[in-house]
């Protein structure tokens, strides 16, 4: 008996060690940011237009060096900027030092006004002029340390600066030295201020103020906020020196009787006067304004009701203060933040107006008077935000979604429309991921620069005429050195989500020595959107840590979900409402269930998942939900409580109650009694209850593990402080690691977040629990 016992030990131990896989960390090394960068050169090009001309100049890195090119669409020409070695040896005769003529450290390219031959560069501290035409450099100045005078505020033609001190606005004459500073204001105070940090009282000096000034630069508008009664929130730098600190800050939550209330002001110069306009129409609205291209007469306004779905627009008399409604819309259950535009045509003639109307968002075309003339965009597809209105020729220019039958609907595809509605046509007809750039003024609007890619098609960028025919190859991503590393593409993929009909798309990541006959952990990278999804469309050799976790031994996933783009129908972008915890879990988890179907190398009984912010909510919820199906998750700086999540967020994408409460009015009359009047009064208040992470901790069964910035002042650190409390209470066992002295993003502490999540997963998902106590970071 006692033989046959410790011949069961043994199997055990041999099943045990053969079924663990060790995690090839020297393979993932190879493949992070920080190794991946040296083979790698330029992947877009970025133009630099020359002020009022078609010409552009853009530097762009490959495996030869950095170069500097001087691009005419209309010649068709693309020549160097400068010579690389000639510039080098001529600052080396001013400089006397030697240079690296394949990366010359030059910065702070900038043409001259109204010259297209003849720009200032900076190298080594100093400031040299260089002209195209006679390849003369000559030494201008030393560079200037760069004084803090982001206090300023500059009219159009830098004639005037308006800057705070105190919470008031002062008003002085820019480049004179004795110039008067004439007080504007004795209304600002804490909290109710008009400079950028409106909580700050320690100090005397000149600071930001948040004015917009008008181009004709007769008068300027700010947007204060009172936001005296909004509670505030803190964080602790622990690690601050001499001693730990506290930050203290304002912070409205969903439901909160106090927020932030805007107040638009209008100073006119020549009146030096102030028009505050009466906005009021909603309790606790929000205001968004538009200026005119040219004049200062109007401004226009967009003021929204606090449940999100309800809005006017409405023009104001900037000379009395006067408020005329043009139009009004509705949107159930909300207006769709990311795409909602409002463009201002020759000084508010016209307006184009997006909308979701039919549930797909498209453009409108209205009059002065806030009447509809024309849908100008119609169809199946959502448009995108506008890159380009040419008001010369009353033509449009933007990205669109779904429009393209069998194209990735996430996809910029740009178009090109006039105002009435007719002569669209497709600008960038590949199948790829579009970025769009053409010149500011009108007259020059002829030509584009257009980079595209997709996460398995190298990055091109070339120059279009407006009708979208190519006239000039830019350059082409050369990937040679990154394959000879061992790299190659992802892989696209389309599921059902788990309603058995809406497509969902998504990118696998493999291991370089993927082996088709073994089975790999699956591991999920989540964001639950509403405003955006985790999965990449452009180009990318890394995708943040998703290449080199997979060369762990894991197959690495990203997948939309409904209710996490608002590029797609609106009832895919809204499809989280009143669901905000929940509403992605089940389609990421169908769809990891469809790869393991399509595919024998994914262990579906091994399922990782991680991510940061919401994502790292998402993940979180998903160990907690289907604690049976998730396995291992890493969880960063997640918004695990919504409920002391921003305002905006959650009344947004969950919802806020509007309630009234009838007021009985009286009015004396003669005989001294009291009667009710007859107008009634209503008491408004608000209320949001969003579903949270802590409140189901108590499922956990796999291996979590929380990480959070110390002094993360958008998601505050308490909402994973919450979600500790309630995994402590019941008594479940998971790894917990507080980053000092961050916010919400980790990128200082990068490098060394990216090995604790290798370890965690290759720990728990592979088995592979070497002591790995000395983290190699690069």
């Amino acid at each position: 008996m006692k033989k046959h016992f410790l011949w069961l030990m043994l199997l055990g131990a041999i099943i045990t060690v053969t079924s663990a896989q060790e995690a090839n960390f020297d393979l993932a090394k190879k493949f992070t940011q920080s190794n991946v960068k040296k083979y790698l050169g330029s992947s877009r090009v970025n133009p630099n237009w020359i002020e009022n001309s078609h010409l552009f100049w853009y530097n762009y890195k490959t495996a030869d060096g950095n170069f500097y090119w001087f691009v005419n669409p209309v010649k068709r020409t693309k020549t160097p900027l400068f010579d690389n070695n000639d510039l080098a040896a001529k600052v080396t005769t001013i400089t006397h030092k030697a240079y690296n003529v394949n990366d010359l450290p030059i910065k702070k390219i900038e043409f001259e006004k109204n010259s297209q031959s003849s720009f200032t560069f900076e190298m080594d501290e100093l400031k040299f002029k260089y002209n195209m035409k006679t390849r003369l450099v000559s030494k201008i100045d030393t560079v200037k340390k760069e004084t803090k005078d982001a206090w300023k505020s500059y009219s159009p033609d830098s004639t005037f600066i308006v800057f705070a001190r105190q919470h008031n606005l002062y008003l002085m004459r820019a480049n004179d030295a004795d110039s008067v500073e004439t007080q504007l204001t004795t209304d600002g105070e804490r909290w109710f201020s008009y400079q950028s940090n409106g909580g700050d009282t320690t100090s005397d000096k000149r600071l930001k103020a948040w004015v917009s000034w008008f181009k004709d630069e007769k008068k300027f508008y700010t947007m204060r906020y009172d936001m005296r009664q909004v509670k505030e929130m803190a964080v602790i730098n622990s690690v601050s020196d001499p001693r730990p600190k506290v930050e203290t800050y304002k912070y409205a939550m969903p439901g909160d009787e106090h927020i932030g209330i805007p107040h638009l002001e209008i100073y006119d110069l020549a009146g030096e006067n102030w028009v505050k306009p009466d906005l009021a129409k909603w309790k606790d609205q929000s205001i968004r304004a538009y200026r005119p291209s040219k004049t200062s007469d109007k401004l226009f306004a967009i003021r929204k009701k606090r449940t999100c779905d309800e809005l006017e627009v409405v023009r104001i008399n900037t000379n009395t203060g006067e408020v005329t409604p043009l139009f009004s819309e509705e949107s159930k259950p909300y207006f769709n933040d990311q795409m909602n535009q409002l463009h201002v045509i020759n000084e508010g003639e016209e307006f184009i107006w997006w909308s979701e109307r039919t549930g797909w968002g498209q453009l409108y075309r209205y009059d002065a008077n806030g009447n509809l003339k024309n849908q100008i965009t119609k169809g199946n597809y959502v448009v995108g935000q506008i890159a380009r209105i040419d008001t010369a020729s009353n033509t449009i220019y933007y990205p669109a979604y779904g429009k393209e039958k069998g194209f990735d609907p996430y996809y910029n595809i740009y178009y090109r429309s006039s105002f009435d509605g007719t002569a669209t046509h497709t600008i960038t007809p590949e199948e790829a991921n579009h970025h769009f750039s053409m010149p500011k003024t009108d007259k020059h609007a002829n030509y584009f620069v257009n980079n595209y890619s997709r996460v398995d098609l190298a990055p091109k960028a070339v120059v279009r005429d407006k009708n979208g025919a190519v006239v000039m190859e830019l350059e082409t991503m050369d990937l040679t050195r990154v394959k000879e590393l061992g790299w190659s593409f992802p892989e696209k993929f389309v599921v059902k989500a788990e309603d058995g009909v809406t497509d969902l798309h998504g990118v696998i990541w493999k291991p370089f020595d993927f082996d088709s006959t073994r089975q790999y952990p699956v591991i999920s990278y989540v964001y639950p959107g509403p405003q955006t999804e985790a999965v990449v469309r452009d180009f990318t050799v890394t995708a943040r840590y998703n290449t080199a976790l997979a060369q762990l031994g894991f197959v690495v996933v990203s997948v939309g979900h409904r209710g996490g783009s608002p590029k797609r129908h609106k009832y895919y972008h809204t499809y989280g409402y009143d669901n905000l915890r929940d509403y992605a879990l089940k389609d990421d988890m169908f769809a990891l269930q469809q790869l393991a179907n399509r595919y024998d190398y994914i262990d579906i009984k091994r399922v990782g998942i991680f991510g940061h912010s919401g994502g790292g909510f998402m993940s979180t919820a998903a160990m907690f939900a289907y604690p049976d199906f998730y396995k291992a998750a890493v969880s960063s700086a997640g918004n695990h409580d919504n409920n002391i999540y921003n305002k905006w967020w959650g009344e947004t994408h969950h919802g806020v109650k509007e309630m009234k409460k009838k007021i009985k009015k009286t009015e004396e009359v003669k005989d001294s009694t009291k009667v009710e009047a007859s107008d009634d009064e209503y008491e408004i208040s608000f209320s949001s209850k969003i579903p949270t992470n802590p409140s189901i901790a108590k499922n956990l069964k796999g291996h979590l593990m929380l990480v959070h910035g110390e002094i993360d002042n958008n998601v505050h650190p308490a909402n994973t402080m919450r979600v500790v409390k309630a995994l402590m209470d019941a008594r479940k066992r998971f790894d917990f690691m507080i980053i000092p002295n961050v916010r919400h993003g980790f990128s200082q502490y990068s490098p060394y977040f990216e090995k604790m999540i290798w370890y965690h997963f290759a720990e728990h998902l592979l088995g592979d629990y070497r002591n790995n106590v000395d983290l190699d970071l690069p």
